[in-house]
């Protein structure tokens, strides 16, 4: 009996179409360096801490009262949103009261809004 050989695909991968923005890699560096905070995002002191805030609102949007249920991008993905900005303040950032609950798309939409508004005003 023969031996069968595998056969090669017909469709060939190609590289993604979409790069990074053109000045991205720069803008992310600026922020690295002037809002050094953000390293925080990173630990895990603060992956405990969200999934506890995750947890206490039973993973229920605390704008929407919709469930958190989506993954990664999902808009129905839960993130853990500070109540009041904190702006590099330990004491805000840390604090548990202070996060609450929300969806992908309300946390993108509404909640960033208001935040470029009160940025804008104030």
């Amino acid at each position: 009996m023969p031996k069968l050989k595998t056969l090669r695909p017909l469709v060939a991968t190609i590289k993604p179409l979409v790069g990074r923005i053109p000045g991205e890699k720069a803008r992310d560096q600026h922020r690295r360096q002037t809002q050094p905070w953000r390293a925080w995002y990173n630990t895990p002191r603060w992956e405990r801490l969200r999934r506890q805030a995750f947890e206490r609102d039973l993973y229920t949007c605390q704008r929407s009262g919709e469930l958190c249920s989506g993954t990664g991008n999902d808009p129905n993905s839960p993130v853990a949103n500070h109540k009041i900005p904190h702006l590099g303040r330990p004491e805000l950032f840390w604090d548990i009261n202070n996060i609450e609950t929300v969806t992908k798309r309300i946390h993108d939409g509404m909640i960033q809004s208001e935040e470029r508004r009160a940025q804008v005003e104030g």
